[in-house]
């Protein structure tokens, strides 16, 4: 099925693109104040409360520890919101996807598009909170660029998702099953708020077994400028699971498309 994407995807994704300039302003602002927000809570709030937070043998403030997991956090958000939500509108209320396949383009360039400009916006928004991050002196430079191949990757595969849970979904409603049962909980128990080591050994399994604990896991290293011990596996997960997911996505999204 992925051989029949050709370069022609790149039409839709700048389709995307060009709506998103419409509206750059009002995207632009929400990953360039997230942080700050964060900050300002957790830094003048929770962070003075805990203090600091022993992280792989080194003791940390709260603060450091904290501000990737909410990058890590925008990169799934960003990427699976596109692709479920904007993708569904595009797909069932514009059908925006029948007026494409009437060109030149196929079916899979359509949902390679998508894909893609899911992950783009990953990229943006891992830019824009890096960018504001840094001006707190929260990023360790240049080791913290890392987290622009990272929000790629992690966008790749949160896109992936995304698609799959739009080609199962009847309704717009029916996102709010996945969300709760998958995305919230990655978003609570992925290590982007607290170490993962402090769970039973039951919960840490699973979040090991989770996509956005090893996004985060890599996009903390890059902050810190010191990758954990064994970044190379969560390397590994994500370079195996991405093109898995991938393929099992574009399959869901074709079968729901040429009903």
């Amino acid at each position: 099925m992925m051989r029949n994407v050709s370069s022609r995807a790149w039409r839709v994704w700048q389709r995307d693109l060009d709506v998103y300039r419409t509206t750059w302003k009002l995207n632009f602002l929400p990953p360039l104040l997230e942080p700050v927000l964060y900050i300002l809570a957790f830094g003048l709030g929770m962070g003075k409360l805990i203090g600091t937070i022993s992280y792989f043998g080194e003791d940390i403030a709260y603060l450091r520890f904290m501000v990737p997991g909410v990058v890590s956090v925008a990169i799934m958000f960003w990427a699976y919101f596109e692709t479920t939500y904007a993708t569904f509108i595009r797909m069932v209320y514009q059908r925006t996807f029948e007026a494409i396949i009437t060109t030149p383009l196929l079916v899979e360039d359509v949902i390679a598009g998508e894909w893609l400009w899911g992950a783009t916006k990953s990229l943006l928004a891992a830019g824009l909170m890096l960018i504001a991050v840094s001006a707190f002196g929260l990023a360790s430079w240049p080791s913290c660029l890392l987290v622009i191949p990272l929000a790629i990757l992690g966008g790749l595969i949160f896109s992936a998702l995304g698609l799959m849970t739009t080609a199962l979904s009847p309704t717009i409603e029916g996102f709010n099953l996945p969300i709760f049962l998958a995305i919230f909980p990655m978003f609570l128990f992925s290590g982007t708020f607290f170490p993962l080591d402090i769970l039973p050994l039951w919960a840490n399994v699973i979040a090991w077994l989770l996509p956005l604990t090893h996004v985060s896991l890599l996009v903390r290293g890059a902050f810190l400028g010191k990758l954990p011990p064994y970044a190379w596996a969560s390397v590994l997960y994500l370079l195996v699971a991405t093109p898995i997911l991938v393929v099992v996505s574009f399959r869901l999204m074709k079968k729901r498309l040429v009903k």
